[in-house]
């Protein structure tokens, strides 16, 4: 593939992600995917070279996937364009029956010249099958476009599926001098701004877990409001009810926060039992308290904002199975 063409794919891939996070809320517990399709403009007054016909995302689990939406989203006088047509898709279409029909099977019928996907479908269902069904049909597949930024939309998707767990955010918010608390004593640590994108990612994400000494000594309320969304499910763990990861898979959870105290945090650590770190330090010290747990071997920053001071900072986990 030349550069140019990269550099095209690449954009328009851009754009199937930028689609695909709408679905952030409702598709669940399907994956997040977006489509485009684009057709090559033969006219020569125009500076373009290709325009998009068709666009869609995954809106709703139990409704039309991406690519079904971007097809319905043509515009009748644009259908003769498809054969000639490009469909990108970030994530590879599916090839089987579930609650809707295969995706696979709708663009070899659509007539499409060729299909660019982000990546691979790791569902068992799925994994390569779609891909294969395309090119079997004689359709020019291209695959790995933006692959790390598609398979990182959707982390949590692909976590569940393929460990078997929910993806495991470990979470707790600091002094300047690294302590948690106020000589055992809960600390109201966070702005008012930070709290918020807290409560925020409370609804992004499926459960929220605390150890039994936070939950009696602090009576944390785990909700979301001081945003919008459905509250997480809550979960609380002791020595007498410890974590069951198989039961939070069972019951279809794919992402779980740990806000537990230094030694919850700390056995999670300990049992490299963790996705992804959020580390919040605020802009003060305290004299004495209980000492957060050190950046682990393996977290690599992959983000971190300033607010008034405040300091969030997000890592991924290197060293994970």
């Amino acid at each position: 593939m030349d550069s140019t063409t990269r550099t095209i794919d690449e954009q328009y891939m851009r754009r199937c992600l930028q689609l695909a996070r709408n679905g952030q809320q409702n598709a669940k517990p399907n994956p997040m995917v977006g489509a485009v399709i684009v057709a090559p403009l033969t006219s020569h007054l125009s500076p373009l070279t290709s325009k998009i016909i068709g666009e869609g995302y995954h809106v709703r689990c139990g409704q039309g996937h991406a690519e079904v939406n971007a097809f319905a989203s043509v515009r009748p006088e644009d259908e003769h364009l498809l054969s000639q047509s490009t469909i990108y898709v970030s994530l590879e279409p599916c090839s089987h029956y579930g609650k809707t029909p295969p995706c696979a099977d709708l663009i070899i019928k659509k007539g499409v010249k060729r299909v660019v996907v982000g990546c691979i479908d790791e569902f068992a269902e799925v994994q390569g099958r779609g891909i294969k069904k395309l090119r079997d049909a004689g359709i020019d597949v291209t695959v790995g476009v933006l692959e790390e930024e598609c398979k990182a939309l959707n982390r949590r998707f692909f976590t569940f599926h393929r460990l078997h767990r929910p993806y495991i955010i470990l979470k707790w918010a600091q002094t300047a001098n690294g302590l948690i608390d106020d000589n055992g004593k809960a600390l109201a640590i966070s702005s008012d701004f930070t709290k918020m994108l807290s409560h925020k990612l409370r609804a992004e994400e499926d459960a929220i877990l605390v150890g039994r000494v936070t939950n009696e000594r602090e009576h944390p309320q785990l909700n979301v409001r001081n945003w919008v969304g459905t509250d997480p499910k809550r979960l609380v763990i002791d020595r007498q009810h410890p974590l069951n990861l198989d039961v939070l898979h069972a019951h279809g959870i794919q992402s779980l926060i740990v806000e537990g105290g230094a030694k919850t945090l700390q056995s999670f650590i300990d049992d490299n039992l963790w996705d992804e770190l959020r580390v919040e330090t605020a802009p003060f010290t305290i004299c004495k308290g209980t000492r957060a747990p050190q950046i682990p071997c393996g977290a690599s920053l992959f983000d971190s904002s300033s607010y008034d001071g405040y300091l969030v900072q997000r890592f991924l986990n290197t060293l994970r199975p």
